[in-house]
């Protein structure tokens, strides 16, 4: 696969979903303790959100890290706006930037305290 044809799922994903979470595995069985971390972290705000295993796909895998020019996974996008990897979602997270974020962009979550 092309890497136009590659980016043009990406920018699909990005746009089509308001949370997108680019993880290895699953919400379910996430496969990565990074992946892990920022699962539970949406889980716990209660954001409905998706997810591309990344494992599944080596055009995807490599992608994505061209696509946003980050070099690792997971990857969080809201309302396809790049957000950023495990340790910036979980400080956005702990500081409320997270919350913040996600009303200024009017994706329904909930309190986490």
């Amino acid at each position: 696969m092309t890497d136009h044809n590659v980016f043009e799922i990406i920018k699909k994903d990005i746009t089509s979903n308001d949370v997108m979470l680019y993880m290895k595995g699953t919400k379910v069985f996430p496969q990565c303790g990074f992946s892990a971390v920022v699962v539970n972290i949406l889980t716990r705000l209660g954001v409905d959100f998706q997810t591309s295993n990344v494992l599944e796909d080596e055009d995807i895998r490599q992608g994505i890290k061209d696509f946003a020019n980050w070099p690792t996974i997971p990857q969080l996008y809201v309302k396809g706006e790049f957000v950023g990897g495990c340790d910036i979602v979980k400080d956005m997270f702990e500081s409320g930037e997270l919350q913040d974020l996600l009303k200024e962009k009017g994706v329904v979550h909930k309190d986490a305290s």
